[in-house]
């Protein structure tokens, strides 16, 4: 196990009642949480492990820059790695005030004294152009409704030269996934089409992008772009 994957998992274990099953299920820490991992992404420890690891690659140890995380969901995947940065700038958005209140609580009880937190749609960004040095989306893409509004506006605040990461469903990696994604997750307003495949995924970012590098690991793709 690395060691910011150590965090992650010991962050969840520290957070008590403020745990989700959510949580559990995206570090990989409890037993439903395993078994959620292995029957809808087919997924074990390692693989856990190596896209997770895959999706923060773009924030390098010592960061000291300006960074902007959306969604920032619970924090459980980021408030251990940002402990560790007290350096760095860092802004985190979510448009779900409950999901961002509990990421808050998180930091707090983590004595993070070096993030802020903000309420807003990444379809409109409240900040301005070449704002941060490195962008960072975490299982967000597969979920918001507007999503060439996302990408635009992700683009748009990333300074020439940063780092644009992070990681997200595609359609097409796993089929197991896909059944679960599309008669479960997308009724239930979890995620929301339209999905792109890792082909569209790696044509989009490279398009975009200077550089651009997609990793698959099963339903998920890793991303890592510079401006």
């Amino acid at each position: 196990m690395t060691d910011r994957h150590a965090q992650i998992k010991n962050a969840y274990r520290q957070a008590g009642g403020h745990a989700s099953f959510y949580d559990g299920m995206i570090t990989y820490s409890t037993l439903l949480g395993k078994a959620i991992c292995r029957i809808v992404w087919n997924m074990d420890g390692e693989k856990n492990c190596a896209y997770l690891e895959r999706a923060l690659s773009g924030v390098p140890e010592g960061f000291a820059g300006r960074l902007l995380e959306v969604p920032v969901g619970t924090g459980v995947l980021t408030m251990p790695v940002y402990r560790t940065l007290p350096g760095a700038d860092i802004n985190c958005l979510d448009y779900s005030p409950d999901m961002m209140g509990t990421a808050r609580v998180r930091a707090e009880r983590m004595g993070i004294e070096n993030v802020r937190f903000t309420q807003g749609d990444v379809g409109a960004l409240p900040f301005e152009d070449d704002s941060f040095d490195v962008v960072l989306s975490l299982n967000g893409f597969h979920a918001f409704p507007d999503k060439e509004a996302a990408w635009r506006e992700t683009y748009r605040v990333l300074r020439p030269g940063g780092t644009f990461c992070g990681c997200c469903y595609i359609r097409g990696g796993c089929a197991r996934t896909d059944w679960f994604i599309r008669r479960l997750y997308q009724p239930k307003g979890y995620f929301t089409p339209p999905y792109e495949t890792e082909e569209s995924l790696r044509k989009r970012l490279c398009a975009m992008y200077a550089e651009a590098d997609v990793t698959r690991y099963e339903g998920i793709a890793c991303f890592r772009c510079r401006k």
